[in-house]
């Protein structure tokens, strides 16, 4: 562990672990294998990263993406690192170039695609030739059926596992729920897990019910810092395109991102948004996991994600730096009845369609909590939380009433009106409306026709919001009706106690504490100056050698020279994020702007 903690600071540039990185760390550092559950942002590379450097051999990195291989590669050769990686999109020259630094033993890390791995010839090659440090497994909840994305080359990952088996194994994951887990640690033959929680607390929660989506939007960006990054989540390319071109209209810096435009365009788009400040990428789910970008401010969902780890990864992009950050989404019933659609339609077996439908109830649930988002969210993982005030339900409690009463003559209506029509219609029974169509289905004579009028219609969606995520009620995919589940049966029979959420409340606006750190700053004029111009000079160099400015430092770098304000090189390579590598490169320069 000395040697550790001495790469910890000479490359990383950071005096102390976080967390359970020392356990970690020391446990794979002794040989031992693991399974590790992190928040995004609390260093989970870390974790793999300097067993690698420090252990004998080259690690092997099994990741998913290219676009996250590449920017993992470029960060660790900015500190120094010998890393590569081996995918579909280098060039012939390059890949022979990281072939040859791994039969000599010239990489640290080698970062891989599972298929790439699996392949004969490679597997081969590591037996006969190459010393194996240790086997990472990136975005392990990939190789459970459990998990959000499963994905079939990943499951392989348990046959190359059993080829090495007393090289150490971690694989690591920022989402997975217990089920999850125990698939991951089972597949992959782990004796030990260690789980740091899935809090993270500087990320804002809060949730709105789709009224007028672009102006709620719009009203969103307007309490967010001049110049935040973010990313706006859409469910289809044409929202994608049009939400983009809406913002654009407004003033916003926003780029589309997805599948159907052009591979150049979609790079040039994500270049600009990891290089440049100010940038909005309005995206399908095709963007983000390869995205290791620090300052997203912000997370918006135009529409409901699949499942809460879906979410909760996608949100988890936003404040990487461990500044405030937030995550806005709004939803509607429509949203719902879409993703029961999708999976319905989807390939998967009746089993997986199940366990996909349970986790969409478990985020509509979420969606429609009267208590501490936080808490919700953390107990769907098995962490436990206090309430949390740093989300919309804390900011702003919603008042609760016993919905039974009304909850029984909604159901009553979907069942006399034959489980056959949507909530529209549904609702315009229940109170009583001069409907032409309500008459030629002669459910102007019913008795639950106008036993509603106590409710308008928009609290009457409100309840239907709720009795679905309560699993009362469920939406039928194709006509979009209401139809009453088993549970709703036995409520109508027990008609036992309910409480409902007054779905009143207003959405709440984000609070102007949310500002990150960096705009604290702003109160002190000098502190004003030397920040915008240390950031300044981060971008120039970046841009003279094509990287990410974070790569060169992050924001909280930047804030701890503006607060420290070191006077010599020493004193710089004190601040936290400094490693010796970093300070060699640009050192001079900085201290040169802080003196200036």
């Amino acid at each position: 562990m000395n040697q550790a903690h001495a790469t910890l600071k000479s490359i990383f540039g950071y005096d102390s672990f976080r967390g359970e990185q020392q356990a970690i760390i020391d446990h794979v550092m002794r040989g031992d294998s693991c399974c590790v559950l992190m928040p995004t942002g609390s260093g989970k590379s870390l974790c793999y990263q300097i067993p690698a450097i420090c252990r004998p051999g080259v690690g092997i990195i099994v990741s998913p993406l290219i676009a996250l291989m590449n920017d993992q590669v470029a960060a660790l050769t900015e500190l120094g690192v010998r890393a590569a990686a081996l995918h579909s999109g280098l060039d012939p020259k390059k890949r022979a170039a990281t072939y040859d630094a791994l039969k000599s033993g010239n990489l640290d890390l080698l970062y891989i695609a599972p298929e790439r791995l699996m392949m004969d010839d490679f597997q081969q090659l590591l037996h006969e030739e190459i010393n194996v440090a240790l086997i990472a497994i990136d975005e392990a909840h990939c190789i459970s059926q459990w998990g959000h994305d499963f994905r079939p080359e990943y499951r392989q990952l348990a046959d190359f596992r059993r080829r090495f088996p007393d090289v150490p194994c971690i694989a690591v994951t920022a989402t997975a729920d217990a089920p999850t887990r125990k698939d991951i640690m089972q597949a992959l033959n782990l004796p030990t897990i260690f789980t740091a929680g899935f809090d993270r607390p500087n990320i804002h929660y809060t949730v709105a019910t789709k009224e007028t989506p672009r102006q709620q939007l719009t009203a969103f960006l307007k309490t967010q810092e001049s110049g935040a990054s973010g990313i706006v989540y859409c469910l289809s390319r044409k929202k994608v395109d049009e939400t983009a071109a809406f913002l654009v209209k407004e003033g916003y810096q926003a780029l589309a991102y997805h599948a159907g435009m052009d591979a150049q365009m979609r790079e040039i788009h994500q270049s600009r948004f990891i290089k440049d400040d100010g940038i909005i990428i309005v995206a399908t789910i095709a963007f983000g996991m390869g995205i290791n970008k620090p300052d997203v401010r912000f997370v918006a969902h135009m529409d409901l994600p699949k499942n809460i780890e879906a979410y909760y990864q996608e949100t988890g992009r936003a404040g990487r730096d461990g500044l405030p950050a937030t995550a806005w989404m709004v939803y509607g019933m429509q949203d719902v009845a879409l993703q029961r659609q999708m999976i319905e339609q989807g390939e998967s077996n009746d089993n997986q369609k199940r366990i996909e439908r349970q986790k969409l109830s478990s985020l509509v649930m979420y969606c429609e909590a009267a208590t501490c988002r936080r808490q919700v969210l953390l107990n769907y993982f098995g962490d436990q939380s206090q309430a949390c005030g740093n989300c919309d339900t804390c900011a702003n409690p919603p008042k609760t009433f016993d919905g039974s009463v009304p909850a029984q003559k909604l159901l009553s209506c979907i069942y006399r009106t034959e489980q056959r029509f949507g909530a529209v219609y549904v609702i315009d029974v229940l109170t009583g409306k001069d409907d032409e169509r309500i008459k030629k289905f002669g459910h102007d004579q019913i008795s639950t026709f106008g036993i509603g009028t106590e409710y308008q219609p928009k609290e009457w969606q409100g309840i239907v919001r709720q009795l679905v995520s309560l699993n009362l009620i469920t939406v039928d995919m194709e006509h979009h009706a209401l139809k009453i589940t088993q549970d709703g049966m036995s409520f109508l029979k027990n008609k036992t106690p309910l409480p409902l959420r007054h779905d009143e409340r207003k959405s709440d606006p984000i609070r102007s504490a949310m500002k990150s750190k960096a705009a604290a700053l702003l109160d002190n004029d000098d502190d004003k100056t030397l920040f915008a111009h240390l950031k300044a000079v981060r971008l120039s160099i970046a841009k003279s050698q094509n990287l990410p400015p974070y790569v060169i430092f992050h924001d909280k770098t930047l804030i701890e020279m503006v607060e420290q304000k070191p006077a010599t090189l020493e004193a710089l390579a004190q601040i936290s994020g400094v490693g010796q590598s970093k300070l060699d490169k640009y050192g001079q320069a900085f201290l040169e702007a802080l003196q200036a």
